[in-house]
Protein backbone atom coordinates (compact mmCIF):
# COMPACT_ATOMS: atom_id res chain seq x y z
CA UNK A 1 0.00 0.00 0.00
CA UNK A 2 2.83 2.34 1.08
CA UNK A 3 4.66 1.53 -2.35
CA UNK A 4 1.84 3.03 -4.13
CA UNK A 5 1.34 5.54 -2.42
CA UNK A 6 5.30 6.52 -3.26
CA UNK A 7 4.73 5.78 -6.74
CA UNK A 8 1.80 8.44 -7.02
CA UNK A 9 3.56 10.79 -4.81
CA UNK A 10 6.77 10.39 -7.57
CA UNK A 11 4.29 10.73 -10.44
CA UNK A 12 2.96 13.98 -9.42
CA UNK A 13 6.57 15.02 -8.05
CA UNK A 14 8.58 14.98 -11.82
CA UNK A 15 6.35 17.75 -13.80
CA UNK A 16 6.63 19.84 -10.71
CA UNK A 17 9.97 19.45 -10.65
CA UNK A 18 10.22 20.52 -14.55
CA UNK A 19 8.25 22.81 -14.12
CA UNK A 20 10.94 24.17 -11.12
CA UNK A 21 13.71 23.35 -13.92
CA UNK A 22 11.69 25.85 -16.15
CA UNK A 23 11.35 28.47 -13.04
CA UNK A 24 15.19 28.25 -12.70
CA UNK A 25 16.28 28.93 -16.37
CA UNK A 26 14.17 31.89 -16.37
CA UNK A 27 15.68 33.45 -13.18
CA UNK A 28 19.17 33.10 -14.23
CA UNK A 29 18.27 34.24 -17.50
CA UNK A 30 17.18 37.63 -15.15
CA UNK A 31 20.49 37.17 -13.70
CA UNK A 32 22.51 37.11 -16.62
CA UNK A 33 20.94 39.98 -17.66
CA UNK A 34 21.77 41.86 -14.84
CA UNK A 35 25.45 40.92 -15.52
CA UNK A 36 24.55 41.81 -19.41
CA UNK A 37 25.56 38.50 -20.22
CA UNK A 38 22.48 38.80 -22.96
CA UNK A 39 23.82 35.55 -25.03
CA UNK A 40 23.46 33.03 -21.48
CA UNK A 41 20.09 34.51 -21.15
CA UNK A 42 18.32 33.86 -24.41
CA UNK A 43 19.99 30.31 -24.40
CA UNK A 44 18.50 30.50 -20.89
CA UNK A 45 15.12 31.33 -21.84
CA UNK A 46 14.89 28.73 -25.03
CA UNK A 47 16.58 25.76 -22.68
CA UNK A 48 13.20 26.68 -20.13
CA UNK A 49 10.92 26.26 -23.06
CA UNK A 50 11.95 22.60 -23.38
CA UNK A 51 11.22 22.57 -19.73
CA UNK A 52 7.96 23.69 -20.14
CA UNK A 53 7.12 21.17 -22.81
CA UNK A 54 8.03 18.02 -21.01
CA UNK A 55 6.40 19.24 -17.68
CA UNK A 56 2.98 18.95 -19.00
CA UNK A 57 3.68 16.56 -21.44
CA UNK A 58 4.71 13.98 -19.04
CA UNK A 59 2.02 15.29 -17.13
CA UNK A 60 -0.62 14.25 -19.42
CA UNK A 61 1.12 11.10 -19.75
CA UNK A 62 1.14 9.99 -16.37
CA UNK A 63 -2.25 11.75 -15.51
CA UNK A 64 -0.90 14.08 -12.88
CA UNK A 65 -2.57 16.67 -13.89
CA UNK A 66 -4.04 18.99 -11.28
CA UNK A 67 -5.09 22.51 -10.90
CA UNK A 68 -1.64 23.39 -8.31
CA UNK A 69 0.21 21.78 -11.42
CA UNK A 70 -1.50 24.31 -13.78
CA UNK A 71 -0.67 27.02 -11.91
CA UNK A 72 2.66 26.94 -11.11
CA UNK A 73 3.22 26.07 -14.62
CA UNK A 74 1.70 29.23 -15.22
CA UNK A 75 3.29 31.79 -12.57
CA UNK A 76 6.81 29.77 -14.09
CA UNK A 77 5.98 30.82 -17.68
CA UNK A 78 5.25 34.19 -16.40
CA UNK A 79 8.55 34.49 -15.21
CA UNK A 80 10.56 32.31 -17.55
CA UNK A 81 8.58 33.95 -20.80
CA UNK A 82 7.28 36.92 -19.77
CA UNK A 83 9.49 38.89 -17.30
CA UNK A 84 13.16 37.79 -18.14
CA UNK A 85 12.45 38.07 -21.94
CA UNK A 86 11.02 41.70 -20.78
CA UNK A 87 14.28 42.47 -18.92
CA UNK A 88 16.46 41.16 -21.67
CA UNK A 89 15.14 43.33 -24.59
CA UNK A 90 14.83 46.38 -21.99
CA UNK A 91 18.91 46.00 -20.98
CA UNK A 92 19.75 44.90 -24.70
CA UNK A 93 18.03 47.63 -26.72
CA UNK A 94 15.41 49.46 -25.00
CA UNK A 95 17.22 51.28 -21.74
CA UNK A 96 17.96 54.21 -23.60
CA UNK A 97 14.77 55.07 -24.95
CA UNK A 98 13.37 56.15 -21.60
CA UNK A 99 9.65 56.02 -20.81
CA UNK A 100 8.95 54.48 -24.37
CA UNK A 101 11.29 51.41 -24.18
CA UNK A 102 10.04 50.13 -20.48
CA UNK A 103 6.07 51.02 -21.35
CA UNK A 104 6.96 48.58 -24.50
CA UNK A 105 8.12 46.04 -21.68
CA UNK A 106 5.22 46.78 -19.46
CA UNK A 107 3.21 46.16 -22.49
CA UNK A 108 4.44 42.70 -23.18
CA UNK A 109 4.87 41.43 -19.85
CA UNK A 110 0.62 42.35 -19.33
CA UNK A 111 -0.36 40.95 -22.42
CA UNK A 112 1.59 37.62 -21.42
CA UNK A 113 0.15 37.15 -17.70
CA UNK A 114 -3.17 38.12 -19.71
CA UNK A 115 -2.65 35.50 -22.47
CA UNK A 116 -1.46 32.93 -19.64
CA UNK A 117 -4.74 34.05 -17.62
CA UNK A 118 -6.95 33.71 -20.47
CA UNK A 119 -5.66 29.76 -21.17
CA UNK A 120 -6.09 28.62 -17.72
CA UNK A 121 -9.66 29.82 -17.94
CA UNK A 122 -10.50 28.34 -21.38
CA UNK A 123 -8.04 25.12 -21.30
CA UNK A 124 -11.25 23.30 -20.71
CA UNK A 125 -12.82 24.73 -22.92
CA UNK A 126 -10.72 25.48 -26.39
CA UNK A 127 -9.95 22.81 -29.02
CA UNK A 128 -6.90 21.12 -29.08
CA UNK A 129 -5.83 21.28 -32.36
CA UNK A 130 -5.10 25.41 -31.80
CA UNK A 131 -4.59 27.60 -29.63
CA UNK A 132 -6.12 31.25 -28.94
CA UNK A 133 -3.61 34.01 -29.85
CA UNK A 134 -0.09 33.31 -30.01
CA UNK A 135 1.61 30.97 -26.84
CA UNK A 136 4.00 33.45 -24.48
CA UNK A 137 6.37 30.78 -25.20
CA UNK A 138 6.80 30.95 -28.61
CA UNK A 139 6.94 34.84 -28.04
CA UNK A 140 9.95 34.65 -25.92
CA UNK A 141 11.25 32.27 -28.08
CA UNK A 142 11.04 34.72 -30.45
CA UNK A 143 12.99 37.63 -28.57
CA UNK A 144 15.66 35.19 -27.79
CA UNK A 145 16.58 33.66 -30.96
CA UNK A 146 16.86 37.29 -32.48
CA UNK A 147 19.42 37.69 -29.66
CA UNK A 148 21.12 35.45 -31.01
CA UNK A 149 20.43 35.74 -34.22
CA UNK A 150 21.71 39.63 -34.19
CA UNK A 151 24.97 38.60 -32.14
CA UNK A 152 25.87 36.10 -34.60
CA UNK A 153 24.61 37.34 -37.97
CA UNK A 154 22.47 40.66 -38.32
CA UNK A 155 24.90 42.81 -35.67
CA UNK A 156 22.64 45.47 -36.04
CA UNK A 157 24.18 48.95 -35.01
CA UNK A 158 22.77 50.94 -31.79
CA UNK A 159 20.48 53.63 -33.98
CA UNK A 160 18.81 50.48 -35.70
CA UNK A 161 18.21 47.98 -33.27
CA UNK A 162 16.12 49.87 -30.93
CA UNK A 163 13.50 50.57 -33.44
CA UNK A 164 13.58 46.95 -34.68
CA UNK A 165 12.86 45.32 -31.36
CA UNK A 166 10.09 48.07 -30.24
CA UNK A 167 8.36 46.89 -33.25
CA UNK A 168 8.65 43.50 -32.67
CA UNK A 169 7.94 43.92 -28.62
CA UNK A 170 4.23 45.66 -29.64
CA UNK A 171 3.42 43.15 -32.39
CA UNK A 172 4.10 39.83 -29.64
CA UNK A 173 2.16 42.10 -27.25
CA UNK A 174 -0.44 41.78 -29.37
CA UNK A 175 -0.20 38.59 -30.68
CA UNK A 176 -0.37 36.81 -27.70
CA UNK A 177 -3.62 39.06 -26.59
CA UNK A 178 -5.46 38.60 -30.13
CA UNK A 179 -7.94 36.16 -30.70
CA UNK A 180 -5.57 34.72 -33.74
CA UNK A 181 -5.84 30.76 -34.08
CA UNK A 182 -2.41 29.42 -33.87
CA UNK A 183 -1.99 25.69 -34.57
CA UNK A 184 -1.23 23.37 -31.01
CA UNK A 185 0.96 20.25 -31.86
CA UNK A 186 0.41 18.85 -28.87
CA UNK A 187 -2.74 16.32 -29.75
CA UNK A 188 -2.20 15.87 -33.25
CA UNK A 189 -1.16 12.36 -33.09
CA UNK A 190 0.59 12.46 -36.41
CA UNK A 191 3.32 10.07 -35.12
CA UNK A 192 0.38 7.58 -34.72
CA UNK A 193 -0.97 8.37 -37.71
CA UNK A 194 2.43 8.43 -39.63
CA UNK A 195 5.09 6.88 -37.75
CA UNK A 196 7.89 7.05 -40.62
CA UNK A 197 6.45 10.64 -42.10
CA UNK A 198 6.95 12.30 -38.61
CA UNK A 199 10.23 10.24 -38.36
CA UNK A 200 11.79 11.99 -41.31
CA UNK A 201 10.37 14.87 -40.60
CA UNK A 202 11.94 15.45 -37.07
CA UNK A 203 15.12 14.35 -38.35
CA UNK A 204 15.48 17.02 -41.25
CA UNK A 205 14.17 19.65 -38.87
CA UNK A 206 17.15 18.52 -36.49
CA UNK A 207 19.72 18.44 -39.23
CA UNK A 208 18.44 22.03 -40.48
CA UNK A 209 18.80 23.23 -36.64
CA UNK A 210 22.06 21.85 -35.78
CA UNK A 211 23.36 22.74 -39.58
CA UNK A 212 22.76 26.86 -38.66
CA UNK A 213 21.44 26.99 -35.37
CA UNK A 214 21.45 31.04 -34.87
CA UNK A 215 19.68 31.48 -38.17
CA UNK A 216 17.35 28.52 -38.36
CA UNK A 217 15.78 28.54 -34.67
CA UNK A 218 15.07 32.09 -35.36
CA UNK A 219 13.60 31.30 -38.95
CA UNK A 220 11.17 29.03 -37.08
CA UNK A 221 10.01 31.18 -34.30
CA UNK A 222 9.40 33.54 -36.37
CA UNK A 223 7.52 31.78 -39.36
CA UNK A 224 5.38 30.30 -36.36
CA UNK A 225 4.22 33.79 -35.26
CA UNK A 226 3.64 35.09 -38.66
CA UNK A 227 1.30 31.85 -39.49
CA UNK A 228 -1.29 32.92 -37.62
CA UNK A 229 -1.77 35.60 -38.86
CA UNK A 230 -1.09 33.99 -42.58
CA UNK A 231 -3.62 31.54 -41.67
CA UNK A 232 -6.36 33.78 -40.65
CA UNK A 233 -5.82 36.61 -43.48
CA UNK A 234 -4.40 35.17 -46.41
CA UNK A 235 -6.09 31.38 -46.02
CA UNK A 236 -9.37 32.59 -46.95
CA UNK A 237 -8.25 34.47 -49.70
CA UNK A 238 -6.43 31.67 -51.59
CA UNK A 239 -8.98 29.61 -51.18
CA UNK A 240 -11.52 32.22 -52.84
CA UNK A 241 -8.98 32.06 -55.54
CA UNK A 242 -8.81 28.00 -55.58
CA UNK A 243 -12.68 27.83 -56.06
CA UNK A 244 -12.74 30.24 -58.76
CA UNK A 245 -9.93 28.73 -60.49
CA UNK A 246 -12.08 25.33 -60.24
CA UNK A 247 -15.43 26.85 -61.19
CA UNK A 248 -13.29 28.40 -64.87
CA UNK A 249 -12.52 25.00 -64.94
CA UNK A 250 -15.91 23.65 -65.36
Amino acid sequence: MKTDTNKKIGIFIIPALLTTTNLFCGFYSIIAVSKSDYMTAAVAILIAMLFDAFDGKIARLTNSTSRFGVEYDSLSDLISFGIAPGLLIYSWALNGYGKIGWLAVFLYVACGAMRLARFNTQASGTGLKHFTGLPIPAAAGLIATTVIFDHHILQMGKEVRPVVILVITYILAYLMVSTIPYRSFKETHMAERKPLSSLIAAVLILIVIVAEPQIMLFVLFAFYASSGVIERFFAPLLLAIRRRHIKSNL
